[in-house]
């Protein structure tokens, strides 16, 4: 009998809830796929950073920071990342970073969350509600991936002669992989 209770109080110690404070930046990542006359165009964002305070116990208590340096694109072709720095696009001469502040999570079952919150993109900022999973591993680290699409024009991404959908589509479909440590 005591070595039954035993086995259970310490089951339970082991089974307490891990907040995580930090992102392993070196392993997460921000990928991006557009289409350029409907072609798929793949990239990444090289440098961002991020703050988080997240126990998958209590979501109601997150928050959480995404800001990504804008001029850190990279789709694979030199001139392609120097046009979408000009101010038809990004713009990043005035607006050099896009910011997600998280706002709340919320559970879904399973290890999937809704986290909601605000995207801020030249000058523009809206609501953004997203599906991510996150997986535990055995480091103590979680997984949390995701993905959603962003209609660029509706923060002036891709404006002027870039502003026709048929050449350049209007979605754009982000995924992120967040490292998350306690």
């Amino acid at each position: 009998m005591k070595v039954l209770f035993l086995a259970l109080l310490l089951a339970g110690a082991g089974a307490q809830a891990t907040e995580y404070r930090r992102v392993d930046l070196a392993h997460s990542q921000i990928r991006f796929t557009s289409k350029q006359m409907g072609v798929p165009v793949d990239g990444v964002f090289r440098s961002f950073d991020a703050s988080v305070r997240f126990d998958p116990q209590v979501p109601a208590g997150a928050s959480g920071q995404l800001r990504i340096a804008l001029g850190s694109i990279d789709t694979g072709n030199r001139e392609a990342n120097e046009e979408v720095a000009g101010a038809p696009w990004f713009d990043i001469k005035h607006y050099p970073t896009a910011q997600f502040e998280m706002r709340q999570i919320q559970p879904l079952g399973a290890g999937r969350f809704q986290v909601g919150g605000m995207l801020s993109l030249k000058g523009v900022s809206r609501p953004l509600a997203v599906d991510a999973t996150l997986k535990t591993s055995g480091a103590g680290q979680a997984v949390m991936d995701g993905a959603f699409v962003l209609k660029r024009l509706d923060f002036g991404v891709g404006e002027g002669p870039w502003g026709d959908v048929s050449v350049v589509a209007n979605e754009v479909t982000v995924q992120f992989h967040l490292v998350l440590e306690p």
